[in-house]
């Protein structure tokens, strides 16, 4: 019998990586430093969409930001942040600290190649310049086409394949009762909405929607989904309307498309982030250049909103080839997120960042440059870049009243709520609506189409009309707080302007 000899292989070889550079990923969670927070850091191999991954996760875990430093020059990338619960705690849960290391551990691994989104795709052909179309098909689309919709099989949290809802995403000029109009529409067509999240602002509607069969809850097929489509496309172009050069004012394409998919993290975050990009698509932050026959449900359309606009500035740092942009706003939950997300959409890549909030106001600076490594240079870029960050900030923020509705789930519920709605005289600039188990929660931003105050009387007598359902009242309006008079003593921007010097032996040179 021959002797078979095999080459030996020290299995501590696979371990050398790590050993000679590290982890790729350290997660450390620190409930002892600070008494009213619990600190987050996180150090790993950088690479880009890693700190929207991060921020991802910390939100979708609905922890609050109150802090942050990041920054990523070379390879590695690290970032501390002061986070509390919903309740403005510190965090105690054992399972919760676990899920965040485990998670963040996840998503900063090196990835495998794999497919950009669609949105990624097309911003990338073209990188010196953002195409405001919509993100699902390349290319320039007819002037004569208003609307966006379009159709995927979202990422369904713990369900089988054969019952996953299909997803619906709409994009047009916003109009009172339109959201309305959508759900009577998939009502006749004996549509079940499972899940919707809609926005309104400056006039412009994105709404996302999961639908099934209404008689057997299965999923849709294409055929008929072909039929849906040109059926809400109709909807959809009542409002078309041409500016003075006889081209329309946004755009349509009737497509299916896939929502954007994050390893580690669940489905309301990659709805949100999509939401923004639609938004972005049919440039909400572009303002009406006339009236298109509704008043604009906006962010500071009324008085005393200006002094809670968002003030966002942009400066150059060219010792380092960044450009340093800064946003003071009311602070809220999710304000990161919403900010990272856009900067992130519009194809910038963040390497340091500074985040505080004092007093109900929020301070973010971020020391951003092109994918392409180039700073921001020109006015026009400049500009596009603020009123895209501001139109991100006012999306979510709505000013009117927040009705939570819940009741037994049953076929044309949905449609029937916002028709109430409409007949009185409210128009919904926010809807968020989840059914689960037999009953539906539907949570709805509302104002009154003249911008006078809602009247209350008027939500007791929708309860009559709608028969059997709990019905609460959330006026979350806050006094708006004073913004500071200086910038936060921790700037990125200070020390790099009075120690611009030294930074070459603190941070690894950037070819």
């Amino acid at each position: 019998m021959k002797k078979v000899c095999w080459p030996y292989f020290d299995p501590e070889f696979d371990k050398l990586p790590e050993r000679l550079f590290g982890p790729t990923c350290s997660v450390c969670i620190d409930n002892e430093s600070l008494e009213d927070c619990t600190i987050v850091k996180v150090d790993s191999i950088n690479k880009q969409g890693v700190l929207l991954e991060v921020v991802q996760v910390l939100t979708d875990m609905n922890l609050t930001i109150s802090k942050g430093f990041i920054s990523s020059d070379a390879r590695w990338f690290m970032n501390v942040f002061h986070v509390k619960d919903v309740h403005g705690n510190k965090l105690t849960d054992q399972s919760v600290i676990d899920y965040i290391q485990q998670t963040i551990g996840a998503t900063s691994e090196v990835p495998k190649a794999k497919a950009c989104t669609t949105v990624e795709a097309e911003l990338h052909k073209e990188p010196k310049v953002i195409k405001m179309i919509s993100p699902k098909r390349p290319g320039p689309k007819p002037h004569s086409e208003p609307k966006s919709i379009g159709m995927t099989a979202p990422d369904w949290p713990d369900a089988k394949p054969h019952s996953v809802p299909k997803a619906i995403e709409m994009t047009g000029t916003d109009r009172p009762g339109l959201f309305s109009e959508i759900s009577a529409a998939l009502e006749d067509l004996h549509c079940n909405i499972v899940e919707a999240h809609a926005w309104s602002h400056n006039a412009r509607l994105a709404c996302v929607a999961y639908i099934s069969d209404q008689s057997t809850d299965t999923p849709i097929d294409d055929h008929r989904l072909a039929a849906i489509e040109d059926h809400l496309t109709t909807v959809l172009r009542a409002t078309t309307a041409s500016n003075p050069v006889g081209e329309f004012t946004s755009q349509q394409e009737v497509k299916t498309a896939g929502l954007p998919r994050g390893e580690g993290t669940t489905n309301m975050t990659n709805v949100e982030r999509r939401l923004h990009q639609l938004m972005l698509s049919v440039r909400d932050f572009d303002k009406p250049t006339k009236p298109i026959g509704v008043p604009l449900m906006s962010f500071g359309s009324h008085v005393g909103e200006e002094a809670g606009k968002p003030n966002v500035s942009i400066e150059s740092c060219r010792e380092k080839g960044y450009s340093i942009v800064t946003v003071q706003c009311r602070d809220r939950p999710r304000l990161m997120f919403d900010t990272v997300c856009t900067i992130m959409d519009m194809q910038y890549v963040i390497f340091h960042a500074s985040i505080d909030s004092q007093g109900g106001y929020a301070f973010q600076e971020y020391f951003i440059r092109h994918i392409d490594g180039r700073a921001l240079n020109t006015e026009g870029e400049k500009e596009r870049v603020m009123k895209c960050l501001e139109a991100a900030i006012e999306r979510r923020v709505c000013e009117g009243v927040h009705l939570e509705l819940c009741a037994k789930n049953r076929v044309g519920l949905l449609s029937d709520i916002t028709r109430v709605l409409r007949e009185n005289g409210l128009v919904v600039v926010r809807a968020d609506v989840a059914t689960h188990e037999g009953k539906a929660v539907n949570n709805f931003y509302v104002r009154d189409i003249s911008g006078n105050d809602v009247d209350m009387e008027f939500i007791e007598s929708m309860k009559r009309e709608m028969g059997p359902i709990d019905l609460a009242v959330k006026n979350e309006k806050s006094p708006t707080p004073s913004p500071p008079d200086q910038r936060p003593k921790f700037s990125i921007g200070d020390i790099l302007s009075s120690r611009i010097e030294r930074l070459p032996h603190n941070f690894v040179a950037i070819k």
